[in-house]
This record gives structure tokens, sequence and C-alpha cells, in this order.
């Protein structure tokens, strides 16, 4: 069964994990390999007769890559069925016959005794007779451990001459990018349609795995249903559960506070105000300085505000139990010089979380930068953010680099084997050294919790919203979470909720979106999920 990747599974399966799903349904009795290439080779055939109806009419001419383990055996199986629709099937084969694992080399045969089998270098040759409709890449798949060889990126080059009209098909992934992580290792061949099976990968989402997967389709091959321990998770409409209201008053639905900075810096705060607002929270309350108060006033109606000058009075304020989530960083430093008192709100902050009586925090921003200049602050602050428990930061890529700048690093460096280092790996051990979830905000949002439960926002293909590149959508970003943990979620499904929230209502208002709107937006998208 072909499934769109909006219809697949949640489950977000490494390359190990693959395997070990495959290995324990043969172990068990429950598939054979052969069953399983078989399956997946029909499946890549139909998913490509679907994609492009007009090749289901006739014969065609198809290029078969095969490499030298098991999704060469896939292309074996592919070549076979083409065969029988009385295609013309060119297969060249990277490496030797005589090293290919068990079952590919049995479709290894059963295609030898329908067509050649040709050494991957004669790729480079001329096509006899029409160009190729269809390009199946099937040489590595998800098990690449290395990087692509100067050869085979000659062959891939004289392959790309002839995509313009071809439909190109990666098995599982296209050659060159690796399945756990997204990044390249090479120059891979683009695919128009990516089949995979069973459950997509992270390299599917992650990095350049959208740039080359072009469209996704999932395909069922028979395998068990039972979750993976360990594996990370797509942030979905499921994740939408649970953001309706029923009944009580506005204190069932948790009283959220917003620390802003200072006269001409309280636009950020307010944007997450109101979006902790829209998204549910009984009330909402901005603390600002007195400077700040006339500017705030102004602004604001049906959120509540404070005069909060020092750690002292934010200290005060927090003796209200009934404030159930604080949201502080959105404009809140002045930018160059003494930051002291900022820190201090922050660590105050952060000493007035008490995950037992459900109140968390969420820091945003400036509440990252400020404790990020040496690693005495950061030790600080993580020492806070591991006491505190429930607690999420939410930086994006720069703010992710100067809190965390070996992980950063890693993620530079030119991956030189696979699996390779991935936004998963880093924000996993992110989450672990800070003690608290940590969202890496960006196309691929990446959510994990000490814990190691990790999960994917992909706001690409038929979900991409480019209009999020814009001033202040990560501020409404935070007021969501924010809101969301006033009202009960824990951090973690808090952070995935509004993750999904947040790109909806984008995708909702469409081109030409400012932050402003993106609260406006939620009505529609709650009213849309039934909440």
């Amino acid at each position: 069964m072909i499934k769109s990747e909006s219809d697949c599974s949640a489950e977000l399966l490494t390359a190990a994990q693959m395997r070990a799903v495959e290995q324990a349904a043969i172990a068990q009795g429950a598939t054979t390999g052969l069953d399983l290439m078989e399956r997946a080779g029909a499946a890549v055939v139909a998913a490509a007769l679907a994609e492009r109806p007009a090749l289901s009419e006739g014969a065609h001419a198809a290029l078969v890559l095969c490499g030298p383990g098991n999704n060469g055996g896939d292309g074996f199986v592919i070549a076979r069925l083409l065969a029988a629709r009385g295609w013309s099937v060119a297969l060249h084969l990277l490496g030797d016959p005589a090293r290919l694992p068990p079952d590919a080399r049995a479709n290894h045969e059963s295609w030898a005794r329908i067509g050649p089998v040709q050494p991957m270098a004669a790729v480079e040759a001329a096509p006899d007779g029409a160009p190729p409709a269809l390009i199946v890449d099937a040489i590595f798949g998800i098990g690449i451990g290395r990087p692509l060889s100067a050869e085979l990126e000659r062959h891939f080059d004289a392959i790309r001459g002839w995509q313009g009209g071809a439909l190109t098909v990666a098995v599982d992934v296209p050659s060159g990018l690796c399945a756990d992580s997204g990044r390249l290792l090479g120059r891979p061949l683009a695919a128009d349609l990516t089949v995979s099976f069973h459950r997509a990968k992270p390299g599917h989402v992650l990095d350049r795995g959208p740039d080359v997967c072009g469209r996704l389709v999932m395909a069922d091959i028979g395998l068990s249903d039972t979750p993976v321990p360990g594996a990370a998770r797509r942030v979905d409409a499921r994740a939408a559960r649970g953001v309706a209201k029923a009944g009580g008053h506005k204190f069932t639905h948790g009283h959220a506070l917003v620390v802003a900075g200072g006269l001409g810096r309280t636009g950020a705060a307010r944007l997450a105000a109101r979006a902790a607002l829209r998204v549910g929270a009984g009330l909402v309350t901005v603390a600002a300085p007195a400077e700040a108060m006339p500017e705030c006033a102004a602004q604001l109606t049906a959120i509540m505000l404070r005069q909060v000058d020092a750690s002292g009075a934010l200290a005060d304020m927090l003796g209200d139990a009934r404030i159930k989530a604080i949201c502080i960083g959105p404009g809140l430093a002045a930018g160059a010089g003494p930051q002291a008192r900022e820190r201090d709100m922050v660590l105050t902050a952060l000493g007035m979380v008490d995950a037992a009586e459900g109140r968390g925090i969420v820091l945003d921003a400036d509440a990252l930068t400020l404790f990020s200049g040496q690693p005495a602050l950061r030790d600080e602050l993580f020492a806070r953010t591991r006491a505190a428990g429930a607690c999420v930061m939410t930086p994006h890529d720069g703010e992710f680099a100067r809190l965390f700048p070996d992980l950063a690093e890693r993620l530079q460096d030119r991956p030189v084997a696979g699996p390779a280092y991935s936004r998963l790996d880093a924000v996993r051990a992110a989450a672990a050294r800070a003690g608290c979830v940590v969202l890496l905000k960006g196309p691929d949002t990446v959510i994990a919790a000490p814990d190691g439960r990790a999960a994917v926002h992909a706001a690409l293909r038929e979900r991409a919203a480019p209009w999020l590149a814009t001033a202040g959508a990560g501020d409404v970003l935070a007021g969501l979470i924010t809101g969301l943990i006033a009202r009960g979620q824990g951090p973690h499904g808090a952070a995935c909720s509004a993750a999904w929230l947040h790109v909806e209502a984008a995708r909702a208002f469409g081109p030409g979106l400012i932050a402003e709107d993106l609260p406006e937006a939620l009505p529609d998208v709650l009213r849309g999920i039934g909440a």
C-alpha cells in the first residue's frame, strides 16, 4: 500500500532501527528477506506509475542503477517487474555481483535470466534507442556509510543530462544522502520521487533531505506496527489534540506571565502575550519596567499589565501560585552594556519554577543570549534549568551555536561517514546537558527532552511556510508554548503542539504574513481542528 507522507506513521526510524525491525520480522518467521524485496520493488513501480500516469500506457525505456547491498536487490526486482510490462530496461550494477548479499544475489540471478547486467561505468555511454523515461536509483539507500566516490559522482553527472524528461525515483533515499541526518555525503542524484518503506527516516525531513528527495511516499511492506523504543517522532496534526477548551473558569486554564524589556523593546513580549492568550491561557499578564508601562498600556487590552522593575519584584509577583507559566527573553535585554539585572531576572524566574505545582518556563531570545558570552555563564544557566525541570529553550541556529558551541561545530563539520551527526543528535545532547526541553527552530524544527524523547516538525513540501521568516515569528512561538504550559501541557508536549499550530497559522494566512497576523489566524486553525 502506498501512502502519502502526511498519512504515514509519526515514527522516524534511523537506518539501524529500520534494519532491526526487518531482522526481527525475519527472525520471527513473519516474512523473508526475499518477500520484503519483492514488496518493496512492487511498491516502487506502483508509486512511479501513480506519480506519472502516462508511464502506465505502453512500453517505455528505464535506467535502473543497482548497488552492492540489499537496496540493489530492490532494484533487480524493479527491473524485472518493468520488463514484465514490456519495458526496455538498462540495468547497471555498482560492484561485483558475487559479493552481493544472499537475497540481493538471488534477485540478481532472476534478472540475469531476463536481461544483461552492465557495470556502472558503462552508464556514461549514451543510451541505446530512446532516452529513459524512468531512472531508478537503487544504489545505496539507507545503508550508505561513506562519501560517494569521485567516479560515481562522474557517473551521476552523465545521468543528469537525461533527467530533464525522465522521472527519477530514489529507493528509500537518494544515494549520497545520509538517511539518519539528511546531510550530504557527496553530490547525490536528486530525485523527483522518493519511495521509502514502513516508516520515514530522519534524513527525509532534516537538513538537505527535502531538497534532494522530491516528493516522499511511504510503502507498507508488511512489517509490524509495534512502536520502536527510542525512535524520534514527526510532529503532525495529532500534536494539536488536547488544545480544546471544555468548561471551567479563567484560572482553570492557567495564568501566563510574559516578562517585557524596557521602553521601545516591548513589542516582542506583547506578541508572545497575545499568542499565549489566543492559544487558550485563561489570563495573561505582561510584566514591564516603569519606563515601559505607558507603551504597554497603550497597546494592551485583554492582556493585563504589572510593573516589575527588577528580580525582587518579579519574585514577589511569582509568589502567586496561580501563575502557571512564565515566558522570559523576548526583547528583554538592552543590547550592549551591563546586563546583570536582566540575567538576575532570568535566574530568579527559573528559581520560581515548580514542576510539581504545574509551573513551567519558556526561555527565548535574550534569556539565552545573555548567558552565551562565556562558559561560566552557560554553566550557571544550565544548573538552573536542570533544577527547574519544567523548562523549554527555543533557540534559533545562531543562539544554539552560542549556547552549545561544540554541538553546533559538529553540525558544521563536513561529514566523512554515515550515519552523520544530525540536528536530532545535537538537540538531544543539548537537552540532556541543559536538563530541559530544547526546541531548535528552523524549517526542520527539532524538539528534544532530557530523557531522549525527540520530535521533528518539518515545515516542508505541502506544509512549507516560508512566510515565517519574519521578525517576531519566534516570539509568537514562545508565547504559544507558554500558553499551552499554562493550560497544563507538559513542556515537551507544549513545544510540539505549538510548533504545529505556529506553522498551521502561517499556512492559513499565507503570503504577506507578519508576526502580528499569527495570533489572529489561530481562531480559524483551532476551529478547523474542532478545538
